[in-house]
């Protein structure tokens, strides 16, 4: 993958912010958005030499994550992050994609199709949540008081390795948790009324609930649901979760399923 992101990695300005992004592979537009704290790399490395044998990914690395800037250090949001992706698909003149975020990037995912519908597809919603129920009541007791020590060592070595700013990783740190500290209901019927067809994914030992991946299958008029075992990202070949890769993601042949079969009208 390094050869690779070397030869594909570009850079845009989208709304004050230089944005980094890669293109990998042709055909229908394919959107990857990250998890917090985390890299294209780290979030997609395992999937997207699969997924670009048919599809042209467009893989985004979001405000102070990666090689993309901190803009003017402004708190990161879940809306600016998603006006951010959607300015970026402007400039590259594609007005329409099938946008999959992980974790965090899944809820960007969702104020995507909320804002630009549109601009929408399908969605891939992988280990993320809409309402602050979705995930056990301990997750917002810990994220009181945050510890830069149980940020993953894999995403502080992935960090480092393209911005060797201890400062700067600290900051991006403080901004995640901050947006989480603040993060604010998606209202039920908002989710109800997203008209695209859906895959929503999830580990049964993940982060966001079981129940609340089904409870958003079920507001979503034309989802489909992929329960797997293993933890958050577990199912994707996520690096923090599954250091040795042996086999493909478990969930890859699912994904390509979803993405390649063609849409009702």
């Amino acid at each position: 993958m390094n050869a690779a992101i070397a030869q594909n990695g570009k850079y845009a300005n989208v709304n004050g912010l230089h944005m980094y992004y890669e293109i990998h592979g042709n055909g229908k537009p394919l959107v990857l958005i990250h998890g917090g704290a985390s890299t294209i790399q780290s979030t997609f490395g395992r999937l997207i030499p699969a997924l670009s044998r048919t599809h042209k990914v467009i893989a985004v690395e979001l405000q102070a994550h990666g090689h993309s800037d901190n803009r003017d250090g402004r708190q990161i949001t879940f809306e600016q992050d998603a006006d951010d992706v959607i300015a970026l698909l402007q400039q590259l003149k594609i007005d329409k994609a099938d946008i999959f975020g992980f974790s965090n990037g899944g809820t960007t995912a969702l104020q995507i199709a909320i804002r630009q519908p549109a601009l929408v597809d399908k969605l891939i919603i992988a280990s993320s949540m809409y309402k602050r129920a979705g995930v056990a009541p301990g997750f917002w007791e810990a994220m009181k008081t945050p510890k830069f020590s149980d940020m993953p060592d894999i995403y502080k070595k992935e960090f480092l390795s393209i911005n060797p700013s201890e400062e700067a990783l600290h900051i991006m740190f403080e901004q995640c948790a901050h947006r989480m500290q603040q993060f604010k209901d998606i209202p039920d019927e908002t989710i109800e009324a997203i008209q695209k067809p859906v895959l929503i994914v999830a580990g049964d030992h993940d982060v966001p609930l079981p129940e609340h991946a089904v409870e958003m299958y079920r507001r979503m008029p034309h989802a489909s649901l992929a329960l797997f075992p293993g933890g958050h990202g577990t199912f994707m070949g996520e690096l923090a979760m599954l250091k040795e890769a042996h086999n493909p993601p478990v969930a890859l042949p699912v994904i390509e399923d979803f993405l390649n079969t063609i849409s009702p009208k």
